[in-house]
């Protein structure tokens, strides 16, 4: 038996269990999850807590979920009640000032998931699956259409003076949102961008106390795009389903990082940061040295490459298989700090030799590298 075949088979083994035994879950995981069969967005799904162990539970807890998520979409986005009382009405729970905070949240998301994996056609090609009460709609239950009409009444609506000023900018920087992004499919289809759309609004309606941050499409994107080119059809069906609960979950470990006010905190972005710059210090004292000497901050590289799980230095294959070992990393996040660190110690000899601004940019712009080289340096140093 080839070894890749063994690799598929001690998985199977682990998801045929009565329970599934977490610890040689994570093991096998940590080491990546095969593509075939749908492995990986199956194990995805157990590692982050979407799906329970015990097997039994398996089909109820889906059939669960999918309801859920249906019943969100109907009551957010195709009758969330609309705009009953007149636009002028000041009153914070005005249905109106809820409809123009929620177009301004859209404008950003629109604009985000326009741009997701430039470099491949995925998310601009039409999903098997649209959302037939969305897309046979006349267009009228399309958020992206929300964004294009409200984009003119802001304009409208400023223009005769009606205090909608700090959105005008907005406005004038998007006048160029629909040239050279992805654009939208006719009546009857979805392209996976728009469902991606739709996500992230869903969770910014949820999550009112966060709402959206920009790079949480960098996040749920990898995601998405994993569950729906599983193998297996039904679970490709419920792609966006289950992509929701699973991003949702993984957001409510790393949402700190997207929240200012706890920067400082043990889980926020700074201490990550220290962290970071510590475990290089232990590992390679001249490199640290250098980049002290430049007083070159770990803010200016690492802060993308912690908040967005490395999913902007890597092409998408890759970021997907360095995801395998954090979300199999039991400690979540310390093996994102290993994988930082070793990134940074496979270009030593550049950053000693390199001034500030060549290393920055050489930190800012990672240079093409076997991913497997950077996850066997960053085993080594988890075990210095």
């Amino acid at each position: 038996m080839s070894l890749h075949k063994a690799r598929i088979k001690a998985f199977e083994d682990v998801l045929n269990e009565d329970v599934v035994n977490m610890k040689q879950l994570q093991k096998l995981a940590f080491n990546g999850v095969p593509d075939e069969k749908g492995l990986r967005s199956f194990v995805w799904k157990i590692l982050l807590h979407y799906i329970p162990q015990e097997r039994s539970a398996w089909e109820s807890t889906l059939l669960k979920k999918r309801q859920l998520y249906q019943q969100f979409i109907d009551e957010i986005i195709v009758s969330p009640g609309g705009p009953t009382d007149h636009p002028l009405n000041l009153s914070p729970d005005s249905s109106w000032s809820t409809y123009f905070k929620d177009n301004e949240v859209l404008l950003q998301i629109d604009k985000d998931v326009r741009r997701l994996c430039p470099d491949i056609s995925f998310f601009q090609s039409a999903t098997e699956f649209p959302c037939p009460e969305i897309v046979n709609s006349n267009g009228v239950k399309r958020l992206h259409k929300r964004v294009e009409q409200s984009v003119l009444k802001y304009s409208t609506l400023e223009r005769r003076g009606l205090g909608v000023a700090k959105l005008s900018n907005e406005i004038r920087r998007n006048e160029g949102l629909y040239s050279g992004d992805y654009t939208p499919l006719n009546e009857g289809c979805e392209a996976h961008w728009e469902v991606v759309e739709r996500m992230l609004f869903l969770y910014a309606k949820l999550n009112p106390g966060q709402g959206y941050v920009q790079g949480m499409n960098e996040i749920i994107g990898p995601i998405y795009h994993t569950f729906a080119s599983d193998s297996n059809k039904e679970f490709r069906k419920h792609a966006e389903a289950d992509c929701f609960f699973c991003f949702t979950n993984l957001m409510a470990e790393i949402r700190d990082f997207f929240i200012r006010t706890l920067d400082e905190t043990e889980s926020g972005i700074n201490y990550m940061m220290s962290k970071l710059s510590e475990c290089v210090k232990k590992n390679d004292r001249a490199v640290w040295e250098q980049l002290q000497r430049q007083e070159l901050r770990p803010q200016y590289y690492s802060f993308r490459w912690l908040t967005l799980l490395l999913s902007q230095e890597f092409s998408l294959p890759d970021v997907e298989r360095i995801w395998d070992s954090l979300f199999a990393d039991p400690q979540r996040f310390n093996s994102l700090i290993y994988i930082c660190c070793a990134m940074i110690l496979l270009v030593r000899d550049n950053i000693l030799s390199g001034d500030f601004a060549s290393n920055v940019k050489l930190l800012q712009n990672f240079p093409p590298m076997d991913v497997s080289l950077i996850l066997n340096k960053a085993v080594k140093i988890s075990r210095a």
